[in-house]
């Protein structure tokens, strides 16, 4: 009962519930307002009534989605207090600076000109007008940038230095800091992941409208647009991933070593990628294995003769740096993880290359099977997201800031198993309840389709805006 009871598990649960629920909302906020500030964009250059019915669509969707992040991310920024606060005494100084641009900066620039966007419809000149739609896609990508910079000072701590007098690391550089080359790594896999959730989610929707022969006139675009954007971002994902494993490599080589369950160093061939193994826990024995050779060796140091540190030999290294201890991740998370994340992301961007082929030259799919799995198909980019941000966060273990405090060291002294069990399970429940909520929200907005436009302006000739559509 005391383990069930220990206030560092619990902290960690309700840090990470909280963290992949506020996350179901972060990369529809980014990729959804890029894609709206397209449409307009394309409404405004070729006055199409289509565009801004799209525009007014999914502009809900985003709002909707929007309104649901702010509110659960706020949660988030209290734990650090109440959960960590040794950790944000020693390393506050350091990682509080990203996140205080991140606040001060990108989300005041996304909120101030959301607003504007909503209600200065039928005030602003429509160039300015859409300029507030491209501020605020360009602030959330600026506010993830800020977010990402201060995850990857966890990952690999640069630009500070130990205050040995009062016991904490201070900031010498904000601009090491935001240059941080895991943050400039991990930055355009996460951005481009955010647009293959968004692509997901309008192939999905618009799927579920043609499938039903319904608003013909929008959905066409918009699936048209849902499955490139979902091959495009999803190539760019790709690539961009690939620079992202380098970097991992170079700062944290047990997390790729942990990625294959790859306890001995290995070169060459035996470096090999397993899409599927089944062994014992310890990873003495392999009972059956699909591999690639050479594969974990290219992607570890683009050569196919390159050499990968075992999770073995990197104990050793890290017991002599860091004293007794095991420094080895859950093996079978980290493991698992990988696959799911890229199997997950890989399929997704199947879905794009056949939905493309079956709606080449205008034709529209006429098996039932063919729009139940393009609707069905929405939650693999999403939780390729989520469950790669469980590989690169438990992969990190057992350190909360790699090599420089571990995680059993960050937690709060003075809290108590009974009082972290009682907010996760108030939490739980309330996340709960939002999320039916939000769910509900969403497909009421998306079944219900496009909204009309009135009759064209007689000097622009484009169509009037309902302004009381949000």
């Amino acid at each position: 009962m005391n383990d069930l009871l220990d206030p560092l598990l619990l902290s960690r649960w309700q840090f990470g519930l909280t963290t992949i629920y506020h996350f179901l909302f972060v990369p529809l906020t980014i990729g959804m307002a890029l894609t709206v500030a397209i449409f307009q964009t394309a409404w405004v250059k070729t006055g199409k009534a289509h565009y801004l019915q799209l525009v007014h669509f999914f502009g809900k969707i985003f709002l909707i989605n929007f309104a649901m992040g702010v509110v659960t991310g706020i949660v988030q920024e209290f734990q650090f207090g109440m959960n960590w606060s040794d950790y944000s005494r020693f390393v506050g100084d350091v990682f509080g600076a990203p996140l205080a641009f991140e606040g001060l900066l990108a989300f005041f620039l996304e909120a101030t000109f959301i607003g504007l966007w909503i209600f200065g419809w039928d005030k602003l000149p429509a160039k300015l007008h859409l300029a507030t739609i491209w501020i605020v896609a360009t602030a959330s990508i600026l506010s993830a940038y800020f977010i990402i910079a201060a995850n990857a000072f966890m990952q690999n701590p640069v630009a500070f230095t130990i205050n040995e007098e009062k016991g904490r690391a201070e900031l010498t550089s904000i601009w090491e800091l935001l240059t941080n080359p895991v943050a400039l790594a991990a930055f355009p896999h996460t951005i481009f992941a955010c647009f293959m959730v968004s692509a997901g989610l309008i192939i999905t929707v618009a799927a579920w409208h043609l499938s039903r022969n319904q608003h013909l006139d929008t959905m066409r675009p918009a699936l048209k647009f849902g499955l490139w954007a979902m091959l495009v971002s999803g190539g760019l994902t790709t690539i961009a991933g690939d620079q992202l494993s380098l970097a991992m490599v170079a700062t944290q080589p047990m997390k790729m070593a942990a990625a294959e369950a790859m306890y001995e160093t290995s070169t060459g061939a035996d470096a090999s990628f397993s899409i599927f193994t089944l062994g014992t826990p310890d990873g003495v024995h392999e009972l059956f294995s699909i591999r690639i050779p050479y594969l974990l060796s290219f992607l570890s140091t683009h050569t196919f003769n390159g050499t990968v540190e075992g999770i073995n030999n990197l104990q050793e290294q890290y017991q002599t740096l860091y004293g007794p201890g095991d420094y080895a991740p859950i093996i079978w998370v980290t493991y698992w993880s990988f696959r799911w994340m890229i199997g997950m992301g890989l399929v997704h961007i199947l879905v794009a290359v056949v939905g493309l082929w079956l709606t080449r030259k205008g034709k529209l799919p006429t098996n039932t099977w063919v729009w139940k799995a393009a609707i069905w198909s929405f939650p693999l980019s999403l939780g390729a997201m989520i469950v790669g941000w469980v590989f690169t966060e438990m992969g990190r273990q057992p350190w909360l800031v790699f090599g420089l405090l571990e995680t059993a060291d960050g937690v709060s002294p003075g809290v108590t198993g009974i009082e972290v069990l009682i907010s996760l399970v108030v939490f739980t429940v309330l996340y709960g309840s939002l999320a039916v909520v939000e769910f509900r929200l969403i497909k009421k907005a998306a079944q219900t389709g496009p909204a009309e436009l009135s009759e064209p302006d007689e000097e622009t000739g484009k169509p009037l805006v309902h302004t009381t559509v949000y």
